[in-house]
């Protein structure tokens, strides 16, 4: 036996035996030493693989306290890992090679995410829980290193934004299997239990139905393309049917209504109305919403249809502020946003605090019979009120700043790109990104890897199409 053999057989012996020993002790962490290795040596030989690894496992993803119950730091297996050690090795080659494409550097979108992580850096200092705040704050910095800045550097080669996409989709697609498997044995129409079967896979169907509505619209231009052949127009249809019965079974409305306006974006968008002339209305609806919300409030107290699994009763519930909990438990949480953002407009209480201290601002009129004091049942509810009360009002801006500069440079793609086919690309993937900012005006979920690595991942390919193709008369696949 050569030298080789008896050296793979002795570590692999010792692993084992070494693994074994601590699985008696309940310690499980060293089981993944192997993963951690073979990962660390692709990201030297391959980043690009690595990174689209971990598109691929995001929505399979789980987090650590299924596993180990009881731990105090919690983390998404395998992606936050990998993304750590993406972040680190992004630090190693700026200090080995000392620049990067000074293209991405100087971009709008990354002027915007330079103003919004510096103010994310300080409000940490200022923050009522400054370790919290910094955590917040390193798993904001490994999603945008990994999946924005890296990104667009494999996005260079436009076979890379399709892989993107179908690694993510084909992934989702177990998660599908598997949720409306386990939702067949209550029953397709049982809306409760649609809420945990997505389990251990998304926390709940919320984030899971965003996920879904965010993707279809990309799915939908991969159905309509031209140059396809038979077998794959009859895989994009049957994949395209799928997500659409997983958002019907997801029983999210929030996610079918991003669905709705984003379908309303894209009729605005043909009808090629300037991107200020949408900010304008955009701002006109909010404003007039404060000037009448007291008649609206008073209009939607009227409806009393409860969330069900009847599809009509379940889009009527939308609109029900009165007896429906998911509704109601949700404007108790906007309401706790405002009242911190009252008390602390300008620094806010620091990042990712907003489940620690929002509970003393609960009012007992605004409880409902699923309020906690722990965070539970989603966070602020909002991506924005979210970011208002942890970060104050500069925070909340400059998200809305980081996501204005991003569908402008889509938008700028649309109009410019010599290419039909980049044009139309481009259009689908504004409307997938829409679909996430309309959610994220009830939900927030951008502290996970389900939505940040897509929503980052889609501004990269924005801001890559905006740099290295936006000229190109013909898409190059090789």
């Amino acid at each position: 036996m050569s030298k080789n053999k008896i050296l793979f057989y002795s570590i692999s012996l010792l692993f084992i035996t070494i693994n074994l020993i601590l699985i008696v002790y309940d310690v499980y962490y060293f089981a993944f030493l192997p993963i951690i290795l073979i990962f660390l040596l692709a990201s030297f030989v391959s980043l690009d693989k690595v990174i689209l690894s971990i598109v691929f496992f995001t929505p399979l993803s789980i987090r650590l306290d299924y596993i180990v119950p009881n731990i105090p730091v919690n983390l998404y297996l395998p992606t936050e890992p990998l993304l750590l050690g993406t972040l680190c090795l992004f630090g190693f080659k700026l200090l080995i090679e000392g620049k990067f494409d000074k293209k991405v550097i100087l971009h709008p979108v990354s002027i915007a995410i330079y103003i919004n992580l510096i103010w994310i850096f300080l409000t940490s200092f200022t923050s009522t829980m400054p370790g919290v705040s910094f955590k917040f704050l390193l798993s904001r910095l490994w999603f945008i290193i990994a999946m924005y800045f890296l990104t667009t550097q494999i996005f260079k080669h436009f076979k890379y934004i399709e892989k993107f996409h179908w690694l993510y989709i084909v992934s989702l697609l177990v998660v599908i299997f598997y949720t409306n498997i386990r939702l067949a044995g209550y029953g397709l129409n049982n809306q409760v239990a649609s809420n945990w079967v997505v389990r251990p896979f998304f926390n709940d169907h919320t984030s899971y139905g965003a996920m879904l509505v965010m993707f279809l619209f990309p799915l939908f231009y991969f159905l309509i393309r031209k140059n396809r052949n038979l077998l794959s127009l009859i895989m994009t249809s049957t994949v395209f049917i799928i997500f659409s019965i997983g958002i019907v079974l997801s029983y999210t409305r929030a996610a079918w209504l991003s669905l709705f306006a984003a379908i309303g974006l894209w009729i605005v968008i043909k009808l090629g109305i300037k991107i200020r002339f949408i900010v304008i209305a955009g701002i006109s609806i909010v404003l007039l919403f404060f000037a009448l919300q007291q008649r609206i409030l008073d209009s939607l107290e009227q409806n009393e249809t409860e969330s069900s699994g009847k599809f009509s009763e379940h889009i009527e519930s939308m609109a029900n502020i009165t007896t429906d909990a998911s509704n109601m438990e949700r404007i108790n949480r906007w309401k706790c946003a405002i009242r911190m953002f009252k008390e602390k407009p300008f620094w806010g209480w620091g990042p990712g605090t907003y489940k620690f201290q929002y509970a003393p601002f609960q009012m007992s009129y605004d409880r409902t019979k699923i309020s906690t004091n722990f965070g539970d049942v989603g966070n602020a509810h909002s991506e924005y009120l979210g970011a208002l009360s942890e970060s104050g009002v500069i925070g909340m801006l400059s998200l809305v700043l980081v996501i204005f500069m991003a569908f402008r440079t889509g938008y700028k793609v649309y109009h410019q790109t010599n290419s039909k086919e980049i044009k139309e690309f481009t259009l689908y993937i504004i409307l997938g990104l829409s679909t996430y900012f309309i959610h994220g005006i009830l939900n927030n979920f951008l502290d996970t890897d389900k939505a940040s690595v897509p929503v980052w991942g889609f501004i990269a390919m924005l801001v890559a199409l905006d740099i290295y193709h936006k000229d190109s008369k013909e898409i190059e696949r090789d």
